[in-house]
């Protein structure tokens, strides 16, 4: 185990803004750490850092000499005009055998490699930065941001890639569902300390909240027993037969010392409207196509959307989730068929052509004003803005100068403010760090009116969604199955899309299906798996889990622990654990791939 990088009292401060205070932290050649911390804690200028793209006040960085970084940029690095498979080839002086053989691994062929760079949508872009990266043969992966604007089937192939991929990571990342995919563990900066946690980050989270409510009741304790010695002290101090106990409890009291715990910011706190539920059908759509002047996006699309349910529109990206988002509430007119309303439907919109177009000269209160309901107190508005951080001088401000996060919190608060039954939220988590996210979520479990969404968050997805409406290929339609069931299907497309390519023998000249080897005829799906082998990787992941469980209570232990002795006791106890858990993962790899 070699440590790739070493951070040593690293100090990095902006005005009076102290990014780093005296942090500390190693990342080894052996580790796929997920990197958290509130917005604005500092994540990115640490990465800009390690990056030798900006430097520390003080401290230091150490380097083992056979670092190689790669990292994910976020930047358009094409030329203009070039295909993905010359971008790959100018941008790793890779042959072109090499680079067809690698973007291979992330399904990309034919047209995506030999056509225009610049015509892939987002997601399919990312997918050729992946490929370059891994093409340069890095030993440690800086991945910021890595899932924003990715569908659920690129999230899962870089989820796949990463799991794959046998040198270190860094992922900064809000998304809690890939971290936990990706990474085993945790590195949290806060207050310009970083603190590695060596386990997942769902693990992470519950010792954090455990470690805080401890400290709150040894701190409510050592208060009592600070009032109970001064209360003595005072007493008996001037009493010449009691002056030396005195003097013996004021030490007992200059020895008592308050844990110090990390001042939370504040937290959204999202409360849906109040409505009376109703029953029936809320949407229908009829024989319905949809698309703009000169393009159908989708056609002969039947769904229906009952009141109460909390339906999640899934697909790929390109496949025309926000164009049905749109054209359900108006902004967007029918290509063909139409969308038939409920009686009494009041729907309320969050999307971002929404938050905008907003009134540049507002300020934060007069826009709130506006769509508060007729005798909505201004004390009622208020409330409202301070529980989505607006509040004191910060309702003031023209929305002009309001961040993309502040906006996207505005429109929030003015759904708040109204009585719609009806709620059309386009990727609300986009611009909203993960605490409000995680708020949101709650409130909409409680709302008892319809929410109809789409999103690229999966724990967010998870918890909110009721049903499902896919959009693929060309058309959308009610999903039969829950959000679980629509991940897993996915997920064993993806699968088998790695088994065909396996399969597959890469040429060494231009990347072309019309070169690839005569693909082996499909076997009907009830005979697919090979009985023995399908109980051998359940027996393996029931072996993982097991192995999971046990190392928990030693993570939690040895982040208490202040005996020196006792905690490399532990160290070895988890590191003994890892490794029957790389093999056993190793074992899955072989027997899932060989499927």
């Amino acid at each position: 185990m070699a440590v790739l990088l070493q951070i040593r009292d690293a100090h990095k401060s902006f005005g009076d803004q102290h990014i780093l205070d005296g942090a500390d932290a190693s990342i080894t050649d052996d580790k796929k750490v997920g990197f958290i911390g509130r917005n604005g804690a500092g994540k990115s200028t640490l990465l800009k850092i390690l990056l030798d793209e900006e430097e520390l006040d003080a401290g230091e960085v150490i380097r083992h000499p056979d670092l190689k970084v790669g990292y994910l940029r976020q930047h358009d690095p094409f030329n203009a005009g070039e295909s993905a498979l010359d971008f790959l080839m100018r941008d790793s002086q890779q042959p072109e055998w090499k680079c067809g053989e690698v973007a291979g691994q992330f399904e990309i062929k034919g047209d995506f490699l030999n056509g225009p760079v610049a015509a892939l949508s987002g997601g399919w872009q990312t997918r050729v930065k992946l490929s370059a990266l891994l093409l340069h043969e890095p030993n440690l992966l800086l991945l910021d941001e890595p899932t924003n604007f990715l569908d659920l089937r690129t999230q899962l192939l870089l989820e796949e890639f990463l799991k794959s991929f046998r040198h270190a990571c860094v992922i900064v990342s809000h998304d809690r569902a890939f971290l936990s995919a990706t990474c085993s563990s945790t590195l949290d900066l806060t207050q310009g300390k970083l603190t590695m946690h060596p386990g997942r980050i769902d693990s992470f989270l519950a010792f954090q909240e455990e470690r805080r409510e401890h400290d709150l009741r040894v701190n409510a304790t050592v208060v009592a027993k600070q009032k109970q010695l001064e209360r003595f002290i005072n007493k008996n101090r001037a009493n010449a037969n009691t002056a030396s106990q005195a003097k013996n409890k004021k030490k007992q009291l200059e020895r008592l010392q308050i844990a110090e715990i990390a001042t939370e910011a504040p937290r959204a706190v999202i409360i849906a409207p109040q409505i009376e539920p109703r029953q029936g059908t809320a949407a229908r759509c009829v024989d319905l196509a949809i698309g703009y002047p000169d393009l159908t996006v989708a056609s002969t699309i039947q769904v229906e959307i009952e009141h109460g349910e909390r339906a999640a529109i899934v697909g790929d990206n390109g496949q025309g989730k926000t164009t049905l988002l749109r054209t359900l509430v108006g902004s967007l007119d029918p290509k063909s068929g139409h969308v038939k309303w409920g009686h009494h439907c009041n729907v309320g919109v969050y999307a971002q052509h929404v938050y905008t177009t907003l009134d540049e000269d507002d300020t934060v209160l007069e826009y709130l004003e506006q769509l508060a309901l007729p005798g909505t107190t201004n004390q009622q508005i208020l409330a409202v803005a301070g529980s989505l951080l607006f509040r004191n001088e910060h309702t003031q401000k023209k929305i002009k100068v309001l961040s993309g996060g502040e906006r996207a919190r505005l429109c929030m608060a003015g759904l708040l403010l109204g009585d719609y039954n009806i709620l059309v939220l386009d990727e609300p988590g986009n611009h909203l760090d993960v605490e409000t996210v995680e708020s949101l979520a709650n409130a909409l479990l409680q709302y008892k009116g319809t929410v109809i969404f789409t999103s690229h968050d999966r724990h967010f997805m998870k918890r909110v969604a009721t049903s499902i409406i896919e959009v693929r290929d060309g058309t959308a339609k009610n999903y039969i199955g829950d959000y679980e069931s629509y991940l897993y299907s996915v997920n064993q497309e993806i699968a088998e899309g790695f088994r065909d390519r396996d399969q597959r023998s890469v040429g060494k000249t231009r990347f072309d299906d019309s070169k690839t080897p005569h693909k082996t005829p499909d076997v009907p799906r009830g005979q697919r798996p090979d009985r023995k082998r399908q109980k051998k990787i359940q027996a393996i992941e029931r072996k993982i889990k097991k192995l999971e469980t046990d190392k928990e209570p030693l993570n939690a232990e040895i982040m208490q622990c202040s005996d020196p002795t006792k905690a490399l006791e532990l160290h070895e106890k988890i590191q003994a654990i890892s490794k029957q858990v790389t093999e056993l993962e190793d074992q899955w790899l072989e027997l899932t791939s060989a499927q």
